[in-house]
């Protein structure tokens, strides 16, 4: 009975949950194409920039995935004028288009061209396989961390900028505040400890985490840490009513608060039919970020755990450059 259950609690976490996707007006300025879920990659100039740097065995292009990444200047004399956003997807997902019914950042790429950013100016790279099936698999390994380690120090370095902005979605959150805060993080694959460098607070204006479990996921206590990505040591698993046991990886990310940058936020729902449970863990809301300025909460349909990145796209965009909620 028991392995049935957990098998069950497993095929909850390979999230194959649908959202509906609305077509949405694209404005496109300079030009530039706007991503819609197709072949979409980094540009020719920052590959090659990339190469040039040190960073090419990373493959941030991900040529392997549709619509894989995306950003990058279309020609070294093109200027970057505002602060770059950098994207990270969720479990299972990827940069932008279309899997199994899921959108990546199509949406907010297209709001945010819309507000006459540029393409050098918005950044997503796939971290994963983008394949649903596996996503009960996902742990914050050393691979996913150092992955996105790296591709941050390379927006930073590549555009120049002094600080970018981040916005996350479900376990792109907790990954993202890691990369972030730096430090040890422990290696699955060792079995032992190794270092993400220093935190890379004073480099982030505004982080907005959509739909994170931070303080770890319900349906991990039900499974105990039998699924890969329930586990207690990189993995969401909660722990017990008085916060003993939570997973290693999430203890570390919450003993200190406010390093994820000058203003975090979190938007979440109250019907996000991932995290479940109101978001609330042992009566604590896991998808609110400690420490953070302030958030922006649904509690009705189509604002579920997808919905609730793709249908705030004026929030996010209101939270990183105005530092408002409404």
């Amino acid at each position: 009975m028991l392995k049935k259950y957990v098998v069950f609690i497993g095929v909850i976490l390979l999230l194959f949950i649908f959202t509906t996707c609305q077509n949405e007006a694209v404005i496109t300025p300079d030009n530039e194409p706007s991503v819609l879920g197709g072949s979409e990659k980094l540009s020719a100039h920052f590959k090659t920039w990339l190469d040039a740097n040190g960073y090419g065995t990373f493959n941030f292009t991900r040529p392997d995935i549709s619509g894989g990444s995306f950003g990058g200047k279309t020609t070294a004399t093109q200027t970057i004028t505002k602060q770059p956003v950098i994207f990270i997807h969720g479990n299972g997902d990827k940069a932008t288009g279309t899997v199994f019914g899921y959108n990546g950042w199509v949406k907010s790429f297209n709001y945010f061209k819309s507000k006459g950013y540029k393409n050098s100016e918005l950044y997503a790279t796939t971290w994963g396989d983008a394949n649903m099936a596996n996503a009960s698999q996902h742990t914050h390994s050393k691979e996913y961390l150092l992955y996105l380690r790296k591709f941050f120090e390379a927006v930073l370095a590549y555009t120049g900028a002094e600080k970018v902005d981040v916005i996350a979605h479900s376990m792109g959150v907790t990954l993202a505040r890691k990369v972030i805060k730096g430090g040890l993080a422990y290696d699955e694959q060792t079995n032992n400890y190794f270092d993400l460098g220093i935190p890379l607070t004073d480099k982030v204006d505004a982080f907005v985490g959509i739909a994170g479990a931070n303080k770890g996921l319900t349906s991990c206590f039900v499974s105990g840490t039998n699924v890969p990505t329930c586990n207690d040591k990189t993995g969401f698993y909660p722990g017990n009513a008085n916060g003993i046991g939570m997973s290693a990886f999430l203890t570390d990310l919450n003993s200190s608060v406010g390093y994820e940058g000058a203003y975090v936020y979190s938007i979440w729902s109250a019907v996000d039919e991932v995290v479940c449970c109101g978001c609330l863990v042992y009566g604590q809301n896991t998808c609110r970020i400690p420490g953070q300025r302030g958030e922006k909460s649904y509690l009705t349909i189509p604002y579920g755990h997808f919905g609730v990145k793709d249908y705030t796209t004026a929030v996010q965009y209101n939270m990183v450059v105005n530092h408002r909620i409404n």
